[in-house]
């Protein structure tokens, strides 16, 4: 027999699963990050699921040191790239994806938060949808140097991968299948994601 006929033998699935799942999730998480387009959260709901259905010791911890170190670094680094656009006289093309996606009226609500609350607003802004990018771009534009910036993610990182473990390990509780908790955790984040606009949607009429 050989060594390729072998392998599947002596590697256990959940190794297997863990050897190739956090380096994944580590580079979605990060790349998320710096391209707002990518459901960072919906990925670590679903790697919550995977973990929690596995037998090896620490699967959950591990998720969450890897999302959280992949959001805080990916914040980071987009932070930096937006310094650097704003000291450069022609900007740049990260500097301008900040702006594309922080339209006016949530940048100014942003700053005006940003100006009352200080550092708490970071993490909140992680745990609203699409309020990320509008309280980056006025920490940019307050000029906060990266160290500031950096101390007021970091717990803001910490709670938003919480958050979404937390979904992941609801979904996975619920069903005896990996890929129906997926499913499930997928729908909750979509349900987070979605409720405060629809919310916000009904309330405006209401309002006026």
């Amino acid at each position: 027999m050989t060594w390729l006929t072998a392998l599947p033998a002596t590697v256990p699935p959940e190794s297997t699963q863990q050897a190739l799942g956090y380096p994944s999730l580590f580079l979605l998480v990060l790349i998320g990050a710096l391209v707002p387009v990518i459901p960072t959260g919906a990925l670590v709901s679903s790697a919550a699921v995977v973990a929690f259905h596995q037998t090896a010791p620490f699967s959950l911890a591990l998720v969450f040191v890897t999302a959280s170190l992949a959001a805080f670094l990916g914040d980071a680094a987009l932070y930096w790239l937006g310094r650097r656009g704003l000291r450069s006289r022609n900007g740049s093309r990260w500097l301008e994806a900040i702006r594309a996606h922080a339209p006016e009226e949530k940048l100014a609500q942003a700053q005006r938060k940003l100006a009352e609350h200080n550092v708490a607003v970071l993490v909140l802004s992680r745990l609203m949808p699409a309020g990320r990018i509008p309280v980056m771009l006025a920490c940019l534009l307050a000029e906060w140097p990266l160290r500031r910036f950096a101390r007021g993610n970091l717990p803001a990182c910490l709670a938003w991968a919480v958050t979404y473990q937390l979904i992941g390990i609801l979904g996975g509780s619920l069903f005896k299948e990996p890929w129906e908790g997926v499913a499930a955790a997928v729908a909750l984040t979509v349900l987070v994601s979605v409720a405060p606009g629809v919310w916000r949607r009904i309330r405006g009429p209401a309002a006026r």
